[in-house]
């Protein structure tokens, strides 16, 4: 037997609003695949994985037209989304791991009442400007170097951290 949830189960377990699920039906990007008799919407297993694609890339800075776009093409499938987080989620790690390092040799010299040098502290300003700007970076990109991006990923080359 099928198994079916309801906008507001689907809410739920998302932590989307019911609103923002409607939304995305009335816009074409993510509808139910059954309705009950009085209208109410009902979304199966495979909706389900279709809005984790949805919400990976929304995640990875996408405009909703271009998830639309791109899904409707089937360009990618979710094994091949799922690798892209993985591969984003990795380069913002490295990047907040090196912060931290930074952040951790800092606070040992001032622990052991050590001087700190103008590169000490120039080292923790790089890396936070870094962290900063990848992180703004990645989510005020152009619909082009998304596609981009995405494109390369999926051709096999990844950009470099």
């Amino acid at each position: 037997m099928k198994q079916y949830w309801k906008v507001g189960e689907i809410a739920g377990l998302t932590g989307l609003t019911i609103r923002t699920l409607r939304y995305y039906d009335q816009i074409g990007l993510f509808s139910p695949s059954d309705q009950t008799d009085s209208g109410h919407r009902l979304y199966t297993e495979s909706d389900i994985s279709r809005l984790h694609q949805i919400l990976s890339l929304k995640e990875l800075g996408l405009a909703l037209e271009e998830i639309k776009s791109l899904l409707a093409r089937n360009h990618c499938s979710p094994v091949e989304i799922v690798s892209l987080q993985i591969e984003r989620l990795k380069e913002r790690i490295q990047t907040q791991q090196r912060l931290l390092a930074e952040l951790e040799h800092v606070s040992a010299l001032m622990h052991l009442k050590e001087p700190l040098t103008v590169d000490d502290f120039t080292k923790v300003l790089v890396m936070m400007k870094k962290s900063h700007d990848k992180y703004f970076f990645e989510r005020q990109m152009t619909v082009e170097q998304n596609l981009d991006r995405l494109g390369d990923f999926l051709a096999g080359r990844p950009d470099e951290p």
